[in-house]
């Protein structure tokens, strides 16, 4: 197992993995890998864990994670073997009473009944047989690891042994996977299901996702519905599509899950869902646009090559029964495109368009934009067309935006003339007024700019902070009349930061490289905190790898371009992609003393890079060789220019918010110059 996997097993960080390999002699030696990426025995990790008192996972889940990983030889492989493990679990959740029968039969019997049993049982998941590997008798190291799966899923239960099997296989892929986040999901879900149903009331409810990845829209599905309706996806990944098969079967849900291409071979072809939702690819230039150009689903106008997320929409309506809905996860440029400005306007005029609705940015990390959801609704015959769309923008409200959002749906839905509530986050516009030649669907172009200042008092109170800010700068100034022009020394011993962490004065940590944003509650310091002087601005659910963050952390940007280094003053965040930690021992180190040093390194490579991509190599900083009283005299005068350098960013915040509220309160007309 590797220090990730220890880290994992104890629910620490790799940080504290490094420590006890440095600060303890008994800790288990390496058994293979790499001095990079060295290779632990589970038996004597374990062992180790449990006579310290730090095992606090299960022991159990580790040995089948090892087992399932040391049956094969590449991550290739491991999709088989994890197939193999659904295809098992869906046996035994099914038919336990025949698995207590086979399991006390010897491993020699158990080779040879198993691999029948396992095909019959992968049936929900088409193909996960095939994946799965069954020959006639199964190797001994399937039997193995039967065997210990049977054991996890006695302690935790089948479904919830695949999801912790299917949690670490993407863990492994996250640059592969991508993960909408459940308050997003739970809204679009919400939505769709606010307005009335399809009138067909013999018709099995049916919720489609056509690119359904590993199911988060499915999964909210089944657990959100009062009975039970079936549930379609389409994924075009076939590993993913087994994997999202086999965790809704396990679940109790009545699902299909295809591997396929939506677009190019649709694997529903005839069927319709009362809610299509999705969070389809954006921006695929190799959609299809040549061999599907005349498709029957482009009733709306054939999308064109650059607009795949119309071509999306399209097959969303074209899967939805008369009088349904489609709920789509969209980039905003998709609201304004000319290329599409045709087809917008065919959603318009014949009533398909009902509402676009903006989310704050980061409600979807990872994408560098705000992201809108759409809401369709398939005519029915004898629909009068609808003559107005709801328009929301849910940006000013990054906490409450479902609720916003929910509110805004069903206020129009209800009643379109309820939805101006005073407050300018929705309104509702007539179809007749966004037919002109843009066809700009973008909602905050026609949401009631919000020139008011934010709160009676704010200009005023904001003027005060500045003056008071800006009183403090002179005795900052004053302060650095205690640093003397002095003769430049050529003599002084330097060192580097590398050096000094293979002496134990410091400690180096870097985010992962495969460092996920998904969504949580763990405060979050990302490459903007660091660069503005800030604390934590987002948050996230933390990996067991990530590195947490402690007071008195010097944390640095490994960009060139941003040549700042920072001390952190509270603990608890976790790092964030882009940044390194410099974690000094108090009692050999000062860390202002290493800040300021830190801060000269990266000016430099800031100054010698000739690319906005140029790195600073931490490890590579120099400084000088200096005792520790003499390390804390220029520390502290490294804190002074540090000092000044946050109260000036200060000034400058302080001073665009005056700016700010004195323009929007003189055009409010809630400033005026005093007679």
């Amino acid at each position: 197992m590797t220090a990730a996997d220890i880290a994992r097993l104890a629910g620490v960080g790799r940080a504290a993995v490094s420590n006890w390999r440095r600060r303890h002699d008994d800790f288990p030696r390496p058994v293979g890998g790499t001095a990079a990426s060295p290779a632990f025995s589970l038996a004597e990790v374990e062992g180790w864990l449990r006579g310290q008192g730090k095992l606090t996972g299960s022991p159990v889940r580790e040995r089948v994670w090892q087992a399932l990983r040391q049956t094969v030889a590449g991550d290739a492989d491991l999709a088989g073997v994890l197939a193999f493990a659904g295809a098992f679990l869906l046996f035994m959740n099914g038919d336990p009473g025949r698995w207590r029968g086979l399991s006390r039969r010897p491993d020699k019997d158990l080779a040879i009944s198993l691999p029948r049993a396992l095909r019959d049982a992968a049936a929900p998941a088409p193909g996960l047989a095939d994946a799965a590997g069954l020959p006639p008798r199964l190797p001994d190291d399937r039997v193995a690891l039967v065997r210990t799966l049977a054991e996890l899923a006695g302690e935790l239960g089948a479904a919830e042994t695949f999801e912790f099997l299917r949690t670490r296989y993407l863990e492994h892929h996250n640059r592969r996977v991508y993960l909408t986040p459940e308050p997003v999901v739970r809204l679009m879900l919400e939505l769709g299901r606010s307005a009335e149903p399809p009138g067909d009331a013999e018709a099995d409810a049916a919720v489609l996702d056509p690119a359904c990845g590993t199911g988060s829209f499915l999964r909210m599905a089944h657990e959100t519905a009062a009975d039970g309706g079936l549930l379609l996806g389409e994924e075009i990944d076939a590993t993913t599509a087994q994997m999202t098969a086999v965790h809704l079967a396990l679940r109790g849900a009545r699902a299909e899950v295809r591997p396929g291409d939506s677009l190019r071979a649709n694997a529903f072809p005839g069927r319709t869902a009362d809610l299509v939702v999705s969070n389809p690819p954006f921006n695929d230039r190799s959609w299809g646009y040549e061999e599907l150009t005349g498709d029957p689903r482009w009733e709306y106008g054939l999308p064109p090559r650059m607009e795949s997320e119309l071509a999306w929409l399209q097959h969303g309506l074209a899967h939805t029964r008369p009088g349904g809905h489609v709920v789509m996860l969209m980039p905003p440029a998709v609201a304004n495109r000319r290329s599409g400005r045709r087809i917008r306007s065919e959603l318009l005029r014949r009533g398909a368009l009902r509402a676009v609705i903006g989310l704050p940015a980061g409600a979807v990390p990872n994408m560098a934009v705000a992201l809108t959801v759409w809401i369709l609704r398939r005519p029915a015959p004898g629909d009068h067309p609808a003559d107005d769309v709801l328009m929301a923008d849910t940006s000013a409200d990054p906490d409450g935006f479902r609720d916003v959002a929910l509110d805004a749906w069903r206020r129009y839905l209800r009643k379109p003339e309820s939805v101006d509530d005073g407050t300018g986050r929705s309104v509702v516009v007539r179809i007749i007024d966004l037919l002109d030649d843009e066809v700009d669907l973008t909602p905050a172009r026609y949401l009631p700019q919000r020139s008011t200042p934010e709160s009676v008092g704010a200009f005023t109170a904001e003027r005060d902070r500045l003056e008071r800010k800006m009183s403090e700068l002179p005795g900052m100034v004053a302060e650095l009349a205690s640093l003397t022009e002095a003769q430049a020394r050529d003599d002084a011993a330097m060192t580097t930061v590398g050096e000094l962490a293979k002496g134990g004065v410091l400690e180096v940590l870097r985010s992962p490289a495969k460092a996920t944003l998904d969504p949580g509650d763990t405060p979050l310091l990302v490459l903007e905190d660091v660069v503005e002087g800030r604390g934590p601005s987002r948050t996230s659910a933390p990996g067991p790898d990530d590195v947490r963050v402690e007071a008195g952390d010097v944390v640095v940007p490994t960009a060139a371009r941003h040549p700042v280094a920072r001390i952190v003053r509270e603990g608890g965040a976790v790092l964030g992609p882009g940044l390194a930690l410099v974690r000094v021992d108090p009692e050999r180190a000062d860390a202002d003393f290493v800040a300021g040093w830190l801060w000269l390194g990266a000016r430099d490579a800031r100054l010698r890079s000739s690319t906005s991509t140029a790195r600073f190599d931490v490890r590579r900083a120099r400084l000088p060789r200096l005792t520790r009283a003499e390390q804390e005299r220029l520390g502290a005068a490294f804190r002074r220019l540090a000092d000044l350098e946050a109260g000036l960013r200060d000034v400058r915040d302080l001073g665009a918010n005056v700016l700010r509220l004195g323009l929007d309160g003189l055009g409010a007309g809630t400033l005026r110059p005093r007679d």
